[in-house]
């Protein structure tokens, strides 16, 4: 996987958040994973992402014609083309 670029404020990359989610980051983190540089953010202020969060699962995970397996590869194939990290 390619090195990031370091986040806008990268004391949020380095902090050790409380809770689920930051065990949740430190175990994908201790194998060497990607974490998307967006999930610090919602770990920062998950007061205000929850909407943001609310609205990503309603859109992959909610009803539609399209099964979420093909919305996922949707999703991956025009990251991809926007040379984005999915």
């Amino acid at each position: 996987m390619p090195d990031q670029a370091p986040l806008f404020l990268p004391s949020l990359e380095f902090r050790s958040l409380p809770g689920e989610r930051g065990e949740k980051f430190r175990a994908i983190q201790a194998e060497g994973r990607h974490i998307p540089q967006i999930y610090y953010l919602f770990g920062f202020k998950p007061e205000i992402t929850a909407h943001l969060a609310a609205f990503t699962e309603g859109v992959m995970r909610g009803p539609s014609p399209l099964d979420p397996g093909l919305r996922e590869l949707i999703a991956a194939y025009t990251s991809r083309l926007n040379r984005c990290l999915y």
